[in-house]
Formats: C-alpha cells, sequence, structure tokens
C-alpha cells in the first residue's frame, strides 16, 4: 500500500490530486500504513480501501471509501448533512488506465458504501483536473454544484469540485 501511495505521489497530477507530498508520505514509517491498511480493511465499516490487482499480481489501482456520519464535520471542516460516502485516494497506474479499472474500483466503492446504508457518495476534484474529472462522470457522478476552497499551504488557493452519485 505505501508503493501504491508513493508511485501516486509521483504522477504528474499529484499535486492537484493529493493533500499529501511524496515527501511526507516517505517519511512515514511503515507502521502508519500497516495502522492505516488495518482500519481500512476487509469488515470495516467506517473506511474500505479498494486495491486492484493486474494480472502479474502487482497494485494496478486503489482508492478508499469514507463513511461521513450525518451532523459531524468533513475533513475541510464543513457541516455533512446527512450519511454519506467520501471517496478518497483515487490512483490507477498510466499503464492501466483507460481500461475501466477505475470504474471498477469505484463500483467496489460505492457499492459498499450503499451496503452501509448511505443516502450518497460524494468525491471532490481539482478544479483543473480535467482527467479525472471525465473518469468520475463515465462512472456515473455528476458536479452537485459545491465548490470547497482550502489551502495546502500559505501560498496557495485551490478549489475542489464536489461530484455526487445518489442513490
Amino acid at each position: 500500500m505505501k508503493q501504491l501511495l508513493l508511485d501516486a505521489l509521483r504522477d504528474p497530477v499529484a499535486p492537484i490530486a493529493f493533500v499529501d507530498t511524496y515527501e511526507v508520505a516517505l517519511a512515514r514509517p511503515d507502521s502508519f500504513y500497516q495502522e492505516r491498511a488495518e482500519r481500512s480493511g476487509e469488515g470495516s465499516t467506517g473506511a474500505q480501501q479498494f486495491i486492484a490487482e493486474a494480472p502479474d499480481g502487482t497494485w494496478a489501482g486503489m482508492t478508499t471509501v469514507l463513511i461521513e456520519e450525518a451532523g459531524t464535520k468533513d475533513w475541510a471542516g464543513y457541516p455533512v448533512e446527512r450519511r454519506q460516502g467520501h471517496v478518497v485516494g483515487v490512483f490507477v497506474r498510466p499503464e492501466h488506465r483507460g481500461n475501466g479499472l477505475i470504474e471498477a474500483l469505484l463500483d467496489a466503492g460505492t457499492g459498499w458504501a450503499w451496503q452501509q446504508r448511505t443516502e450518497r457518495v460524494r468525491l471532490l476534484v481539482h478544479e483543473d483536473n480535467a482527467r479525472a474529472q471525465g473518469a468520475y462522470r463515465k462512472a456515473g457522478f455528476v458536479p452537485s454544484g459545491v465548490v470547497v476552497s482550502f489551502s495546502k499551504d500559505e501560498a496557495s488557493n485551490e478549489n475542489e469540485l464536489e461530484f455526487v452519485l445518489e442513490r
């Protein structure tokens, strides 16, 4: 899992697709990734991680779905109005893009979210990440009109667009 994330953070769009940086992720101890995998592994009800395996046995892609409870606040401090899934950490290795793998990962993630009795599933995508927006639209997600602004550092202000899939 750590290697797949490090590879994702080396992708050319990583600065707009991930909050983490390669340097921060590399510096974390292996125990961080082991605990993260345990918290989002099979049987978890608060988060579930999905890994796609290539025919050669390598991990080709990943995503995680978090459950956000109504009445709480999300990662950016915005109120959560209903029980929903939140797709994060989507990555497919370049050599596996365009073959339906991202749709399979999203289908698995949304299927799990529906089993958790969520009312909808959402994700946030950078306003400049047209490739990801196209993939999410192809998987059935549509823009909700919500724009989330945040700063990764003092020098930048980023806009993320919310895409949703309603039950």
